[in-house]
């Protein structure tokens, strides 16, 4: 009997899904191929795109070349930290130029916010980042004490040209011994045409210190902030109350004889207040020229006017003006302020204190013993300060 061979045909509905399946595979293999050439070809697949920020650098970058010109301002630094300086690092050694050391591993990263250049100013002459040099002062505020300066190093520190040491160094009164080098540390660093500045009032009143800071720079300059004598005295003894509750009486300090009526020259709080006795001392190392007074009282009353003067004699240009000034009535003297901003900056607690009251026939006496000295003063300055 002849065998019948019988031959099954597939439904049509078992062939359309295996082509269906077929086309997916194939589709499916094709989509992973093309990604793996994404991966290894573009720069942002080489981090996980595990950030929505990442996932949208990606699409800008795959998408025109004008796009691509604006870039950054979309997604800024789209490497990982340190990859950046590797390659720049393997060019620079494919091209001979000295290799450039990596960032400490310490320093942050932030992502999408690349670290702005270094500014011109910052840059040294052989390309290396500086921030400047520690150098010697070239202005000096060397008096008086409780004349207003800290207020005038205060003010004068606004200006962009003036690098001032916060802190009174007292190098050319107590730590002369200690050498120039150890007086330089102290300071700021500054830039090229930036003025460094120190304060210390006591200078003033130092007989060595004139020849000190000649010896220096005979060059440098020097800022006195004088104030009524009489005032300057009692403030100095408020200071000295509040620090030490248990001294004597103003007019027991003040006095030799009260009833005499004789003065103690010898007492620090009217010694100081002697203004042409000092500055003798002053004169004979540098000119007139090379020193400028302040008005302590002009500069609460109108302290724009001060400071231009002063920024004049330091050869700066006028930038602290009335803008930068807000009268504190509380305080009784102006605050500092800046010009975008309302808010004032004023001195500290122990500035403005109020003073102790002293009796108005002690002061009348004082200002009969500071007369002949103020007029003598006034006459070697060339100045009328107008305190009698």
């Amino acid at each position: 009997m002849a065998s019948r061979h019988v031959t099954r045909v597939a439904p049509p509905s078992s062939r359309l899904s295996r082509r269906v399946l077929f086309i997916f595979s194939l589709s499916l293999c094709f989509t992973y191929l093309c990604y793996s050439l994404l991966y290894c070809a573009h720069p942002v697949m080489q981090r996980p795109l595990g950030f929505a920020e990442d996932r949208a650098c990606y699409l800008l970058q795959l998408g025109p070349p004008k796009k691509l010109m604006h870039k950054s301002q979309y997604c800024g630094d789209s490497e990982q930290p340190g990859h950046g300086q590797d390659r720049d690092r393997d060019r620079d050694r494919d091209q001979g130029a000295p290799l450039r050391a990596s960032p400490p591993a310490h320093r942050p990263v932030t992502r999408g916010a690349p670290a702005p250049p270094p500014r011109p100013q910052d840059r040294g002459a052989n390309g290396t980042s500086r921030l400047g040099n520690k150098r010697l002062p070239r202005a000096i505020i060397v008096g008086v004490k409780k004349g207003g300066t800290r207020a005038v190093l205060e003010f004068i520190r606004v200006h962009p040209d003036v690098r001032a040491l916060g802190t009174e160094p007292h190098f050319f009164d107590r730590h002369h011994d200690k050498g120039l080098d150890w007086y330089r540390s102290l300071m700021p660093k500054t830039l090229d045409g930036q003025l460094t500045m120190e304060k210390t009032p006591s200078y003033f009143v130092t007989r060595e210190a004139p020849k000190r800071i000649f010896s220096m720079a005979k060059g440098t300059k020097l800022v006195v902030v004088v104030r009524n004598p009489v005032t300057r005295a009692i403030s100095d003894y408020t200071q000295t109350l509040s620090k030490k509750p248990e001294i004597p009486t103003f007019e027991v300090l003040a006095f030799k004889n009260r009833t005499l009526g004789l003065i103690d020259a010898s007492w620090s709080a009217i010694r100081i207040g002697i203004y042409a006795l000092h500055l003798e001392n002053w004169l004979q190392f540098f000119p007139l020229s090379q020193i400028h007074f302040v008005s302590g009282e002009r500069l609460i009353i109108d302290p724009a006017g001060e400071m231009g003067k002063v920024q004049d004699f330091l050869s700066l240009k006028r930038i602290v003006t009335n803008k930068h000034f807000y009268f504190n009535k509380t305080k009784g003297f102006p605050c500092l302020k800046k010009p975008e901003s309302s808010l004032p900056r004023c001195l500290g607690k122990s500035k403005g204190r109020t003073h102790v009251q002293i009796d108005s026939d002690v002061i009348e006496q004082l200002k009969e013993f500071y007369r002949p000295y103020n007029i003598k003063f006034y006459q070697m300055v060339g100045q009328d300060f107008r305190w009698d």
